[in-house]
């Protein structure tokens, strides 16, 4: 075989590898997003316009065809499925005015932005603290409060889901910050002869006792 077709043949060749290599380069394919940091807690709810400093996050979008992971933020749909947390359209994340918790996504449409088609997301979560006025549940172990009775009588304590009768003591969990009602009753020939461990009483003959949970609390009901 001639030199010359010895170089045609190099020649067909690598413009072979060119173009497959060129074609594997367009044909990069998007397979999956994460976000960093994958997840974030809030101290507390944000009141609107409150001069937050925003949290950055970042898309990492991991490719095929050659294989390669790159920064994308700026290239995905920013989303927040509740209000509890906000995301801005580059990727900077605020807390919201409620607590709780929310997913934060981050999404490309594979299908030149057709929003019918293919469509690769990532998540990171959220979670906003509050107080229990807000509805939410503060982090780390919740306060158990025990009903106990004291003295030789009979009788009930109820009051804000509880129902308790003497002689044997009850105990339930309650959220951080709730304000719990009770109400002692006597039963049969007893009287009631007071309370102890409540924040305040009220009522007749001071029969309801008021408390605020925040620590575990024992509360005392007499009857006589």
């Amino acid at each position: 075989m001639s030199r010359k077709w010895y170089s045609m043949i190099a020649l067909i060749t690598t413009a072979i590898f060119l173009f497959n290599v060129s074609n594997c380069g367009f044909n990069q394919h998007l397979t999956s997003i994460s976000i960093a940091p994958s997840s974030f807690t809030y101290g507390s709810a944000a009141p609107a316009n409150s001069g937050q400093t925003p949290i950055p996050l970042t898309a990492y979008g991991t490719y095929i065809h050659p294989p390669e992971t790159k920064d994308i933020t700026d290239q995905v749909i920013w989303a927040s499925d509740t209000p509890v947390a906000v995301v801005d359209s580059t990727g900077h994340l605020t807390a919201g005015p409620d607590c709780g918790g929310a997913n934060i996504s981050a999404s490309v449409f594979t299908d030149g932005g057709n929003k019918n088609g293919n469509v690769v997301v990532g998540f990171m979560t959220v979670t906003v603290d509050g107080p229990a006025s807000l509805g939410c549940t503060p982090a780390g172990p919740q306060p158990i409060l025990t009903i106990s009775f004291a003295g030789n009588g009979t009788g009930t304590v109820t009051g804000s889901g509880i129902s308790c009768s003497s002689p044997s003591s009850c105990s339930d969990q309650f959220t951080t910050g709730t304000t719990l009602v009770l109400t002692a009753s006597p039963t049969g020939m007893s009287t009631f002869g007071g309370w102890s461990g409540c924040n305040s009483t009220s009522g007749a003959n001071a029969s309801v006792c008021t408390v605020l949970l925040e620590n575990n609390l024992t509360v005392t009901a007499s009857f006589n």
